[in-house]
């Protein structure tokens, strides 16, 4: 249904507004916005917002310029997408709304509709209270942190703008058709998998299990009922209370994997058919090790949280594979496997970017699990687990992100670099390790001497840290190495509670 009764709505005159403009500073991250809603941002703030990104669309692609835009199924998405469609057509920008929506299907539609740019309103994995805008101009991409800073200058410029052109507003309503029909394309599963699909009651639940049904597979559902409240836990496949779930409803029926999805259905967490978690880099490494036996000479990236396997590999050696490794970030990741024309870039987050000729670049969960589960079918009688274990044993945590204030993030990352280097520089010990080699790609990624490593980074997308670390030993040096790099956090005076700690 559109978001807008008649033709009337789609003018807005931002002088006659009464409410004034809120719209927090912080709430523009490295390569979107969120915002706790309606604490930093405000109804107008959003249409403020609206105007700012229409804008910047337009230097950028002229005029009548064109958007599609999609929401996610939290209580107040529909609304915060009504105030931000009213700011872009207040614009000029002539919009195509295709109403509920995963991200990659409005990543999808802009080459399907050829658009000139995207907006997805989205929070993500981000808790109830939160909303957000994925932006973007060159298809398969998002913004980088220029596009967000020339954006933020653009609304600080036109505080009480004045309307001289309005765009015009179309209502699609048959693009969730055309993009599942897009995925199950020429894709035929011959052995019929049992498949767990957790939704945690996100968006994704409309989706998922239509479409792993469609290529043949036997579909379980966990939690994927829409639900807005999230009553069983928040959708995010890095969580490992959503996770464990997964494991035991796996265990309980018998099925050859578990696959979770976050809140907007760009990320895939995998669980095997004995209920034990796979975490998201590992999987990428499989798939790029089969991948290279067709695809020789390619480049695969991953971003700095991903297991050190990928640079041990012998398979990806004989097929001369090359492996980037670049900062983490679902924007960023996606313009360098574009940029250095890789064939896929995986994130331990579950984002995986399908680049040509497998696919069209961005991340997308379901794309991903269909990637996964093609892998499955071929490699019959192998189960998953049997599969894994061709995979070298490391100890990983979880991704573990303590609260550290927006204002206070970077600088604490910088003090935990300084501390790094000293202690490389000293040739004194994490772990009882000398520290090898430190990179700042992206935080501060630390090698020990007998090849484990932790990592300590600003999070993109909300005020808190991200804690990650590999040990190619056993799961004590994996607390030995969270227990130095935890001291080194405390001591900053600056860091807060985690969300999640080590399992083991």
């Amino acid at each position: 249904m559109s978001i807008f009764k008649n033709q009337s709505e789609l003018s807005f005159n931002f002088e006659e507004s009464l409410e004034e403009p809120k719209i927090s500073k912080f709430g523009f991250r490295e390569y979107d916005a969120r915002w706790l809603y309606p604490e930093e941002i405000n109804k107008k703030g959003l249409e403020l917002f609206g105007y700012g990104l229409g804008k910047f669309i337009l230097e950028k692609k002229g005029d009548n310029a064109s958007i599609v835009i999609g929401h996610d199924y939290r209580s107040y998405s529909k609304e915060v997408k009504y105030h931000v469609a009213k700011g872009l057509i207040s614009s000029g920008v002539n919009i195509i709304d295709i109403g509920l929506s995963l991200s990659p299907m409005v990543y999808f539609a802009q080459h399907h509709l050829n658009t000139d740019s995207l907006a997805m309103i989205t929070a993500s994995h981000n808790e109830n209270g939160w909303t957000g805008i994925k932006c973007g101009i060159e298809k398969s991409l998002t913004f980088g942190p220029n596009d967000i800073k020339s954006i933020k200058e653009l609304i600080n410029k036109n505080q009480s703008p004045k309307i001289k052109m309005i765009g015009n507003y179309t209502f699609k309503n048959n693009l969730r058709d055309e993009y599942l029909a897009y995925l199950a394309s020429s894709i035929n599963i011959d052995r019929a998998l049992k498949v767990v699909i957790a939704c945690g009651n996100g968006t994704a639940g409309a989706f998922a299990p239509e479409v792993i049904s469609r290529i043949g597979c036997e579909v379980i559902e966990l939690h994927c009922d829409l639900d807005f409240s999230f009553p069983n836990y928040n959708p995010n496949p890095e969580d490992m209370t959503m996770l464990q779930d997964l494991s035991n409803t796996v265990k309980k029926n018998g099925a050859d994997l578990g696959l979770a999805f976050d809140g907007d259905g760009d990320r895939l967490g995998i669980v095997d058919n004995l209920g034990e978690e796979i975490f998201s880099d590992k999987i990428g490494l499989m798939l790029a090790e089969d991948l290279s036996e067709t695809y020789s000479d390619s480049k695969f990236v991953i971003d700095v949280k991903s297991t050190g396997l990928y640079f041990k590999s012998k398979i990806l050696k004989k097929n001369n594979c090359s492996i980037d490794m670049w900062k983490t970030g679902h924007s960023h990741m996606k313009r360098r496997v574009k940029e250095i024309k890789a064939l896929c870039g995986f994130e331990k987050s579950g984002h995986f970017f399908i680049n040509e000729p497998l696919g069209l670049g961005f991340d997308d969960g379901l794309k991903s699990a269909i990637l996964l589960l093609q892998y499955l079918n071929k490699s019959y009688p192998k189960k998953l687990s049997e599969l894994k274990e061709a995979i070298p044993i490391t100890f990983q945590s979880p991704t573990m992100a303590p609260f550290c204030k927006d204002n206070e993030k970077y600088e604490v990352v910088e003090l935990v670099t300084d501390k790094i280097k000293e202690i490389k520089n000293n040739k004194s010990e994490i772990a009882n390790q000398k520290i090898q080699s430190v990179s700042t790609i992206n935080g501060v990624r630390f090698q020990l001497e007998n090849g484990s490593w932790g990592l300590i980074r600003a999070s993109s997308n909300k005020p808190s840290l991200v804690v990650v670390i590999e040990s190619f030993i056993s799961a004590e040096e994996v607390k030995s190495i969270f227990n130095d790099i935890n001291n080194i956090l405390e001591k900053t005076g600056k860091v807060g509670d985690y969300d999640q700690k080590l399992t083991y």
